[in-house]
């Protein structure tokens, strides 16, 4: 009986790198061996894409500081190194050209956005968090009981933040008195 063709096919050595095949670097031309690795020299950081719920692994490169490449994560177990549009685009987010690099500001019944240095915004919203607090803090509910908590604000988490990210935002509302924090992962 002669063998069937797709199992002759099986025996060819096709599969598998080129030092099985008894090329070894032969199969790399110089040019290709003088430029070496896309990534030698730069530092390799494992994240996360901020782009949506799913949380798919990343890799990010940079040299000395400065974002060179982001891929996906082989080693992910949820994307395998894959990445969709958005996820592959996010090295727009650092060094895109229109990026605003300052926090634009409308006032209260204003009609022109305006720009304001990042202290500034901090130092807003710092205040108008501690007038919140202050103007919903309830230290005693309908049941007389003591509650010492704030109904002036509430946090809702992201998805894409890790257990020890939303462990700290959990602390920190809680510290401030806030009894309404959930994450969109339960929504």
């Amino acid at each position: 009986m002669t063998e069937p063709s797709w199992q002759k096919l099986r025996k060819l050595p096709v599969v598998g790198r080129a030092a099985d095949w008894g090329m070894g670097g032969h199969a790399v031309s110089k040019k290709t061996r003088k430029a070496g690795p896309r990534t030698a020299g730069l530092k390799a950081t494992e994240s996360v894409c901020p782009y949506c719920a799913v949380g798919c692994g990343q890799v990010v490169y940079t040299r000395g500081g400065e974002l060179v490449s982001i891929e996906g994560n082989p080693r992910s177990p949820i994307n395998q190194g894959t990445l969709c549009p958005k996820g592959s685009a996010s090295r727009q987010l650092v060094q895109q050209p229109g990026r605003l690099q300052k926090v634009r500001y409308r006032r209260p019944g204003g009609t022109e956005w305006e720009e304001i240095e990042l202290e500034t915004a901090m130092e807003m919203i710092a205040e108008r968090v501690v007038a919140a607090r202050e103007d919903g803090w309830q230290r005693i509910n309908d049941q007389g009981w003591r509650v010492d908590r704030t109904m002036g604000f509430a946090h809702l988490g992201g998805a894409t933040l890790d257990n020890e990210e939303n462990y700290l935002l959990k602390k920190a509302y809680t510290a401030m008195g806030a009894i309404q924090v959930e994450n969109q992962a339960r929504i």
